[in-house]
């Protein structure tokens, strides 16, 4: 069962709140969800996935479908790193070099997608 699509307004309120400096739990929450959301429907696939613990993860970007166990191209961070991530304050090359993005497996890159909204 597919899940819920998030309205463009409601998640484009909670990214340009949270990119503000708000630190709830709903709005933070909201924010990651729909940039991954923004990010799985502009990168189509499931070859990659990618984790934002606690608040969400996607399988993204084309190529062979994983189905089973633990993916072979995975991406890890922190809610606040894919925020700055998506919103283009944070440039992908740099989250990797001072270990802010875990990411493993020879697809595990999203320079090609990132920044999901603009920056503000």
């Amino acid at each position: 069962m597919a899940r819920a699509r998030i309205a463009d307004g409601v998640g484009s309120a909670a990214v340009t709140a949270a990119l503000a400096g708000a630190t709830g739990r709903d709005t933070i929450a909201m924010a990651v969800r729909y940039t991954l959301q923004l990010l799985a429907e502009r990168a189509e696939g499931n070859t990659v996935e990618v984790r934002v613990p606690p608040y969400g993860a996607v399988q993204a970007i084309e190529g062979p479908r994983h189905t089973r166990g633990t993916p072979p191209n995975v991406i890890e961070m922190d809610a606040a790193t894919w925020l700055a991530l998506a919103g283009g304050s944070l440039d992908w090359s740099a989250a990797i070099a001072t270990g802010r993005v875990a990411a493993s497996g020879s697809r595990a890159d999203l320079t090609d997608y990132l920044p999901i909204v603009p920056a503000s």
